[in-house]
């Protein structure tokens, strides 16, 4: 990845299917993911993920991003138009190639994070959306990041390789 990005909008979801909230500010923690958000380690309410006390997690959940641009795309190619939030993640990018920060360590704004793998669709977030969002989120639904290191996210942020 060269330059930099933004984010554009943050997201939490208090518990499973909960609606996604658009937040001005999230703190996010190391090792544990948004603080108030389903996947948060000590709330555990996610959809798929469930965390044993004391479990280390360095697997991708503590935090998910999306380009903006994916959002754009789908509904331009296919007439999926996702309202803010639907997607799922919890940030919205712009002009950063997510898919290329798999395995890379990048900061969030103040927030060190590192690209665990790609955040595909699956078929829970077509179930709550439409069908169609499957295949055209297919290698552009975003990217599922470990928190190395805590602070604040916020949109306006800058998104850069440290790498």
């Amino acid at each position: 990845m060269t330059g930099s990005g933004t984010v554009e909008r943050v997201f939490i979801a208090p518990e499973a299917e909960a609606e996604m909230e658009e937040q001005t500010d999230v703190e996010a923690v190391a090792g544990k993911g948004l603080r108030g958000d389903r996947y948060f380690s000590e709330i555990e309410t996610g959809t798929f993920v469930k965390w044993e006390p004391d479990e280390e997690r360095h697997d991708g959940y503590d935090l998910t991003l999306i380009e903006q641009e994916a959002v754009t795309a789908i509904e331009r190619e296919a007439g999926i138009e996702l309202t803010p939030g639907e997607h799922r993640r919890n940030i919205e990018t712009r002009d950063v190639a997510l898919n290329h920060l798999v395995g890379q360590r990048f900061r969030v704004g103040d927030v060190i994070c590192r690209g665990d793998r790609l955040c595909e669709p699956c078929n829970h977030l077509q179930r709550i959306t439409q069908d169609g969002v499957l295949q055209a989120l297919t290698h552009r639904g975003g990217l599922r990041v470990d928190i190395l290191e805590d602070g604040m996210i916020r949109p306006g942020d800058v998104i850069e390789p440290l790498e």
